[in-house]
């Protein structure tokens, strides 16, 4: 399998429905006082219906005509996953870009992908002078301990417009320092 990494435009935004988002979630996280609390989960997260799947291009449309950029990892023509770079700068001193969307089609998962995706935004937010980049993730183990490993950290001040559109959500920070 080769899978190169390309931009994306707003017209790529029917593409979306090639990615197959289902997931066994075998734990959720929460955070009270600080610190991560896990739960057995145990059930099946399917794909999206045709209202969210209506919804998530909507969203990608509007993210990408409004400044922020997307990128897809491409199995030959196939879209195997896709991240986007929110356009809205984030945090006291606006040195924030966040991570609208990611995701990676489930038989693509753990091989790499994401991790290159994720690469690809924060290069891209780096070079738009993006000291950092928010994260607000969905609760699963699988989702939080990715972007764990990509070295991001509990926010210690969420973003109040991503917490109040996902409270359930763990919000994090992934410094860029590095890049």
């Amino acid at each position: 399998m080769n899978i190169e990494i390309r931009i994306m435009r707003p017209e790529d935004a029917d593409r979306l429905a090639e990615i197959d988002r289902s997931e066994v979630i075998d734990a959720i996280c929460t955070i009270e006082n600080g610190q991560e609390l896990w739960t057995e989960a145990g059930h099946e997260c399917p794909t999206w219906n045709e209202q969210e799947l209506t919804r998530l291009q909507d969203r990608f449309r509007h993210e990408l005509q409004a400044g922020g950029a997307a990128f897809g990892a491409y199995d030959g023509e196939r879209l195997a996953g896709f991240g986007v770079l929110g356009h809205r700068r984030l945090g006291e001193k606006q040195d924030m870009l966040a991570v609208d969307l990611m995701y990676v089609s489930r038989s693509y998962r753990r091989q790499g992908i994401g991790t290159r995706l994720m690469n690809a935004l924060s290069e891209q937010a780096a070079s738009l002078g993006a000291n950092s980049m928010y994260i607000s993730s969905t609760e699963t183990a699988s989702a939080v301990r990715f972007y764990r490993s990509l070295g991001s950290m509990n926010a210690d001040e969420p973003d109040p417009e991503s917490l109040a559109a996902e409270p359930l959500d763990i919000h994090m920070i992934r410094p860029l320092n590095d890049l």
